[in-house]
């Protein structure tokens, strides 16, 4: 018979939010891309290489979005399972990406500091980084399923502790499958709506098809759209530092990855507007995966980067893919 203390000890151990635990994660380089070596061009970007990652923990996997959560190249995954990833992206002399190191697996928290309770509360799809003074204070993430929006604080470049609630319209809040809230970015200084957040949906489309999204701002706050394409929807997307936008589009054709990289110009991202991209980047079949995270950030050597990666889904027949590309100069 289990005794009264070790009873409640046990139950206490249940209720606690569990820590961060280590990963070991292995690279293997990916040097080619849409028949490009590396440095050079594809379409309207420059390939500058990438990895596919793998880990023996079963936790590591389905990264939803990514962001930079801090200096010398500290950043973040969400996963499909509530789970935040934090490490270091590692790059060698010549300024190519070679690995993440410093690897973490932290379980995401509600707003009472509890492990958040079951799958259908845990579906984090979009991230992006809250920036005061040059440094990063939290990170916003934004749920599907229980379709929410939450800031989480951030700690030597590591995203926890409990949950803050962020407003979000009734609309929004009201939608309540796994195709609604897919895309959190928030607007750098250079943004004629700086500061601002953006929610961009994957399924919840207005009257005339095309996806609804949401500005929360002071003064740039209200319902803003983006064009529906065949095929793909909107996976992420991030600014670049000039106030650009770039969204990842992802769908499945011919039971293949389809994956579009668009750019729409600062001054259309405003409230009241249907967004259209230029197409900067396609790709489908084994070139890709499952792509599905965004990230804009500066390597060691200060060229600007874009970083996409995919959701392996925690399957094993689908990859963990990370691809850096640049803008031409």
């Amino acid at each position: 018979m289990i005794s009264r203390r070790a009873l409640i000890a046990a139950l206490l151990l249940l209720a606690s939010p569990a820590g961060a635990v280590e990963a070991t994660v292995s690279a293997a380089p990916v040097t080619r891309f849409r028949g490009a070596e590396i440095d050079q061009p594809v379409e309207g970007l420059i390939f500058r290489g990438g990895l596919t990652l793998q880990s023996p923990d079963d936790t590591f996997g389905g990264l939803s979005s990514v962001t930079q959560t801090g200096p010398d190249q500290r950043i973040a995954f969400i996963t499909d399972r509530g789970n935040f990833v934090a490490g270091q992206l590692a790059y060698d002399e010549a300024d190519r990406l070679i690995g993440v190191i410093g690897v973490s697996i932290e379980p995401m928290e509600n707003s009472g500091g509890a492990v958040l309770p079951r799958q259908y509360a845990r579906d984090a799809e979009g991230m992006d980084t809250i920036w005061r003074n040059g440094e990063a204070v939290a990170v916003r993430v934004g749920f599907e399923h229980l379709t929410r929006v939450a800031d989480f604080s951030i700690s030597d470049g590591k995203p926890g502790g409990a949950a803050r609630e962020i407003a979000i319209p009734q609309w929004l809040s009201d939608e309540r499958t796994n195709e609604t809230l897919e895309s959190v970015c928030i607007a750098p200084p250079a943004s004629p709506i700086a500061g601002s957040t953006l929610l961009l949906t994957e399924e919840a489309l207005d009257a005339d098809g095309n996806h609804r999204g949401e500005l929360l701002g002071v003064n740039d706050k209200g319902p803003i759209g983006y064009t529906n394409s065949p095929i793909v929807n909107p996976t992420d997307c991030k600014f670049l530092p000039n106030g650009d936008l770039l969204v990842l589009e992802r769908g499945v054709s011919l039971f293949t990855f389809v994956m579009n990289l668009r750019l729409v110009p600062a001054a259309e991202v405003r409230p009241g507007n249907l967004m259209s991209g230029e197409l900067l980047l396609t790709a489908q079949g084994g070139e890709i995966d499952n792509m599905e995270s965004l990230m804009v950030h500066q390597t060691p050597a200060g060229e600007t980067r874009i970083l996409i990666g995919s959701d392996n889904n925690f399957n094993d027949w689908q990859r963990t893919l990370l691809l850096e590309f640049a803008l031409p100069q």
